[in-house]
């Protein structure tokens, strides 16, 4: 899986990193048990600090998509908990998605119909 960072984004670093890690999983383009490179070698990789490579690790980590232990290093999950709730971040994002939709005139079928494609992925 590549990662790109977008230097230019509002969204923090170590986020996009997330994001993207969460929908690797997501697809299938990561999977279970598959063992993600170290934090030096991401961070070298990247071109960033290892500390914002770490501070990801963590975050994946609490939520429960990655797992990591000293030997290893960080492995996807085999079995990632559904809750089957969404966030409220998540909640809040979405319903700022569906607001920007709505202004730029994207209807509500194509916008069902773009969520069903992403969901099919």
């Amino acid at each position: 899986m590549i990662i790109k960072i977008d230097e230019y984004s509002d969204v923090p670093i170590y986020m996009q990193i997330r994001n993207q890690i969460v929908m690797g999983i997501s697809s299938g383009e990561l999977k279970g048990g598959e063992q993600l490179p170290t934090v030096r070698a991401l961070a070298l990789e990247i071109g960033i600090n290892t500390m914002t490579v770490s501070k990801t690790y963590q975050l994946l980590k609490q939520e429960g998509y990655i797992m990591t232990d000293r030997k290893n290093g960080a492995r996807v999950r085999e079995n990632i908990a559904q809750s089957g709730v969404i966030s409220d971040s998540n909640r809040t994002e979405l319903k700022r998605i569906v607001s920007e939709a709505r202004l730029s005139g994207v209807s509500k079928e194509e916008l069902k119909e773009l969520i069903d494609g992403f969901y099919s992925e």
